[in-house]
């Protein structure tokens, strides 16, 4: 599994899950706290969260950390091709 963020700036580096699926506590430390939080400190007021509503995204720890970070939020449907920003730079 493998996790990338993306902007009008630019985007991350992949990120490579080890093993086969992603817990709600693997994103939030892999993830949330190593890759968002500082992005979202350095972009401010107008950054907002996008992220689709697998598992992982919805898990309480997720979700209680996000709001403790007051991060406005947007979801987007899982799997949706229109918004799959991979399939739009192929």
């Amino acid at each position: 599994m493998v996790w990338a963020g993306i902007s009008l700036g630019g985007q991350t580096d992949l990120h490579a899950f080890q093993g086969g699926t992603v817990a709600g506590l693997w994103y939030w430390v892999e993830i949330l706290d190593a890759y968002v939080r500082p992005y979202a400190g350095i972009i401010g007021k107008f950054f907002i969260m996008m992220d689709d509503n697998v598992p992982p995204h919805l898990a309480v720890v997720v979700e209680e950390y996000l709001e403790g970070l007051g991060l406005e939020r947007m979801e987007w449907p899982y799997r949706s091709s229109d918004l799959n920003p991979l399939g739009l730079s192929l």
